[in-house]
Parts: structure tokens; sequence; C-alpha cells
């Protein structure tokens, strides 16, 4: 029987990803198929950290650019991570998975804080993982967030969620003639702006070695297939 690839993943979805079609609030068909996919890989035995977005509720840069003080609109950004964190959490109890959420912002009635070898031990006994609230700091992305959270507990890989089936040369919503990559490597998403992650993450990524791979969350499966190595989406790294 094929073996996973990978023994420790970060798995990054954005909030958009959550909202399925609706483009706002949390799809609970989408919120459930994760869930069913995540566990699945747990049962390979894969330990499987979860590094989740807020857009689907609210985005600080949004907020920012309307004229609202740049930090708090960030922080409402990270609280709406919770929300979604929360959810997730709740769609893997209801499929038996036994989970932990970790916020950067301490909210002790809610969730556990963030704390590093808190959660290498829960990934440890099988538990997934979900972290919370970004970085817990203004002006930093939940890329950078799931970059440095990979960096800590050690993950081989990162996996990002997208709508796409990888990255591409342009955006293939707009440009039909969009080329996709199979391979690339840190370097190229840093100068040709790529928009597989924010400039902060990838040199994150590239300066711990951490590879990133892009595919589509859309697909059913899909997560379980990037796992196991099949060549799928778009392989950043060296």
């Amino acid at each position: 029987m094929q073996k996973p690839k990978y023994r420790r993943i970060v798995l990054k979805l954005s909030g958009e990803a959550l909202a399925g079609q609706s483009g706002y609030g949390i799809d609970h068909e989408v919120l459930y198929s994760i869930a069913r996919q995540v566990v699945k890989v747990v049962k390979q035995g894969v330990e499987v950290a979860i590094v989740v977005g807020g857009g689907n509720i609210w985005r600080g840069v949004a907020g920012s650019a309307k004229g609202m003080d740049r930090a708090t609109a960030d922080y409402m950004g990270m609280l709406a991570t919770v929300i979604n964190a929360l959810a997730l959490q709740d769609a893997l109890e209801q499929e038996g998975m036994g989970t932990r959420v970790l916020s950067a912002i301490e909210m002790k009635e809610v969730c556990e804080p963030y704390i590093r070898r808190r959660a290498i031990r829960h990934l440890e006994k099988g538990r997934v993982t979900i972290f919370a609230a970004g970085t817990g700091n203004p002006y930093f992305s939940t890329d950078t967030a799931a970059a440095l959270r990979s960096a800590e507990i050690e993950a081989e890989v990162i996996l990002m969620a997208k709508r796409v089936d990888g990255v591409y040369d342009s955006d293939p919503e707009k440009n039909p003639q969009a080329q996709r990559y199979e391979r690339l490597d840190y370097i190229d998403v840093l100068n040709q702006g790529l928009g597989v992650m924010d400039a902060t993450a990838a040199s994150l990524c590239m300066d711990n070695k951490i590879p990133i791979i892009v595919f589509d969350l859309t697909q059913n499966g899909n997560i379980f297939k990037v796992v196991m190595g099949e060549d799928i989406g778009t392989y950043v790294g060296r």
C-alpha cells in the first residue's frame, strides 16, 4: 500500500476558500468536504496543522484602504480567522477527529494560546492543530503565519489550497492563454511577483527550505492526493 510522502504538513486555507461560491461567510458543504479530506489524511498517519485566513468575513487591507487604522483593521481580521478556526474545529470533531485551536491572541475561554511545544505535542498525539489569529501582529498576512508556524513545528511542506490548479504566469480567469508552472524556485516567485504568497512569507520559506505546493481545493480529494505524492498543482522549492 502506498505510503504518504509527508509526515507533518501545514495546510493553508484562505477564508475565501471556506466561502465557496457565495464569496462570503462559511459554506458548510465546503467546510465538511475539507474536514472529511483532512480526516482521511490523518488516518494515513500524517500530522496535520492548519492555518486559516479570515477574508470571507473581514479583510484588514480592505478596511485600511477605506480609512480605518491599519492595525485595528488587521486585528479585526485576526478575530475573523478565529471564527473560521472554530467552525473548522466543529466540522472535524463531527467527523470524529480530535482537534485543538491555538490562537496567537490569547482568549482562554475560546481556545488555547499558541505555544510551540504544546502545538507539537498535539500533533504527535494525532490531533489536528488549527492555528488562528495569524502571527498575532498587524501588518503580517496569514501566509506569513503559515510560513512561520511551518518553520516552528518543522513541517515538511506547506499545502496552499487555492481555487485554481496551480501557479500561472498570468490570471487564468482573465487570460485563457495563461501557462501553468509545474515547478518554480522561491526566487522566481519573488522576482516575478506570481502571487503564490506575499514576499515576506516566500522569503521565510526560502530561508528555511520549506517547499510549497499550490493546488486546487475545489477538486474533491486533492488534499489526499497531494499528501500521497501525486503530481498535481505547482511545486515551489529547490
